[in-house]
This record gives structure tokens, C-alpha cells and sequence, in this order.
């Protein structure tokens, strides 16, 4: 009985996690601070400009602009998790978190990962019908799939999240608590639990790796049929059709690649890991909106419509 007692009061005196963050070096901290401050506002206001550009702009009202709509929206999602944290602990000696805190990371880090993935495909698809079945795309790609594709964003990015919390959120945590990072997730929160957690990281691996890995190969070769179907032609409208293509490709690859890395990679490298993180939470956000802005003409356009009234 009592070592039982003893047992669940070694595994209840984690109550709170302490990051170690990116650097000791006060210089770039600074700089950190000033360069993700920076991109962070940059990348809300760049989102928000492109759902409310979509919304309001009736030219807009189409499959496509309503699933970068969507993108944008959690793309916001994406900078709020981790950045605003990872700022105001920059200059913190002491960067916690509570264990409850970063439960509630981990499951919005997936959640939102999970909807980007299934929006990042159906964008895909979308192009697919718009460029190889020009005749059929307003019957096939009707409102009824766009809300289709919305909600099974939604319930994938929740489930696949819940089917890894509710393993993880009874682990045994009972010291150390120190994290090598400057957000939880859950590879290396696995690593810190009093038991063996080797099934529990494969698991992790075939969930998040897996599907980021199979997903990325998916979207690959969708794009490989649609770029060889625009070749076949040599209008004006396939160059636009190629570089509207040159925006999705370029998204697809800033989203997966860090996912790749963090969940598939066998022994991550700790300073590479920081990087792709940090590049993930904050410069991903920013560019995305950048590219699809710069390189689709229809969005320059509209937006140069709202800077003028």
C-alpha cells in the first residue's frame, strides 16, 4: 500500500515543465527578439489581409480563394500557438510551463498540423480539376465539397491530435522536467515519462511521421500529373496555371519539410531541430501569404483594388 502511495506521489510532482530555449547568448536573444516580434506581426497582418481580402472581394468568391481563406485562417492558428510564448520567455531566466499549458500546446500544434495537411491536399485537388477537367470544375468542386473538405479538415486534425494526447496525457512524469526547447511537443515531452515509452514513440512516429511523409508523396506526384497536363499546352493561361502551381508547391514544401524532420528523422540533430522550429512557428506564417499574394495575379489585383478605395 504504501509503495503504491509512494509510487503515485513520485508520479504527480511534475507540475510544470522548464523550456531551456534557443540561446544564452544576450546578443541573440535581442536579435531573435526583434526578428520574430517582427514576422509575427507581419504574418498576422498578412493572414488577416488575406481572409478578409477573400471574404469581402466577390471576385474571390471561388473553391480556391475560400481554401486559401482557410489556409490563412490557420496559418494564424499556427503563429499564435508557439510564438507569442517563445518571445516573452526570450528573455526570462526561468521559461516554464505548466503541465496543463503544454497538454494544451501539444494538442493545438496537431490539431492545426492535421487541418493544414488535409486543406494543403484538397488545394491540390483543386487544381487538379481546375487544370485537367477545365469543363467540370464548378460541378465537381460545388459548395457542397468545399464544405466537405472544411469539416474533414477539421474532424482529421482533431482526431489525429486526440489519438496521441490520450496516451500521453497519462504518462508517469516524476523528474527530470527540462525540456530542450522552447515549446512542447511530443517527441522529446515522450522522452521525459518514468516508463518505457518505446511503443509510445513509435506510435508517434507512424502518426505524425507517416502520414506526413505519405501525405507530402501524395501531393508530389499530384503535382507532377498536373504539371505534365499544363505542358501539353501552350497558352497564356497555362503560364498563369504554372504559377499559381509555383505558390502551391512552395507551401507544401515549407510545411512538410519541418514536419518531416521533427517526426520521421530517427536521431534529430538538437540545433537543427531549434532552427526548423523556429523557422516553422514564425517564418512559415510570413512567407505563406507572401507567396500566394505575389504570385497570383487575381490576389495582387484585388488587393491593389482596397489600397486604392
Amino acid at each position: 500500500m504504501s509503495t503504491n502511495s509512494t509510487e503515485t506521489a513520485n508520479h504527480s510532482t511534475v507540475r510544470e515543465f522548464v523550456f531551456l530555449g534557443l540561446t544564452n547568448s544576450w546578443e541573440i536573444q535581442l536579435l531573435l527578439f526583434v526578428f520574430s516580434s517582427m514576422l509575427y506581426v507581419a504574418s498576422m497582418m498578412g493572414n488577416s489581409l488575406i481572409m478578409f481580402t477573400v471574404i469581402y472581394d466577390h471576385h474571390l468568391h471561388s473553391p480556391m480563394y475560400f481554401l486559401l481563406a482557410n489556409l490563412s485562417f490557420i496559418d494564424l492558428g499556427v503563429s499564435s500557438v508557439t510564438s507569442p510564448k517563445m518571445i516573452y520567455d526570450l528573455f526570462r531566466k526561468r521559461k516554464v510551463i505548466t503541465f496543463s499549458g503544454c497538454i494544451t500546446q501539444i494538442f493545438f500544434i496537431h490539431v492545426i498540423g492535421g487541418v493544414e495537411m488535409v486543406l494543403l491536399i484538397a488545394m491540390a485537388f483543386d487544381r487538379y480539376v481546375a487544370i485537367c477537367k477545365p469543363l467540370h470544375y464548378l460541378t465537381i468542386m460545388n459548395p457542397r465539397m468545399c464544405i466537405f473538405f472544411f469539416v474533414t479538415a477539421w474532424m482529421v486534425g482533431f482526431i489525429h491530435s486526440m489519438t496521441q494526447l490520450v496516451f500521453v496525457i497519462n504518462l508517469p512524469f516524476c523528474g527530470p522536467n527540462e525540456l530542450d526547447s522552447f515549446y512542447c511537443d511530443l517527441p522529446r515531452l515522450i522522452k521525459l515519462a518514468c516508463t518505457d515509452t518505446y511503443r509510445l514513440e513509435l506510435m508517434v512516429t507512424a502518426n505524425s511521421g507517416f502520414i506526413s511523409i505519405g501525405s507530402f508523396i501524395i501531393l508530389l506526384i499530384s503535382y507532377v500529373v498536373i504539371i505534365l497536363t499544363v505542358q501539353k499546352h501552350s497558352s497564356g493561361s497555362s503560364s498563369k496555371a504554372l504559377s499559381t502551381l509555383s505558390a502551391h508547391i512552395m507551401v507544401v514544401v515549407l510545411f512538410f519539410g519541418p514536419l518531416i524532420f521533427f517526426y520521421a528523422w530517427p536521431s534529430p540533430s538538437i540545433h537543427l531541430d531549434k532552427f526548423l522550429g523556429i523557422f516553422d512557428a514564425v517564418l512559415t506564417p510570413f512567407l505563406n501569404p507572401l507567396i500566394y499574394t505575389f504570385r497570383n495575379q487575381e490576389m495582387k489585383l484585388a488587393r491593389r483594388e482596397h489600397a486604392d478605395s
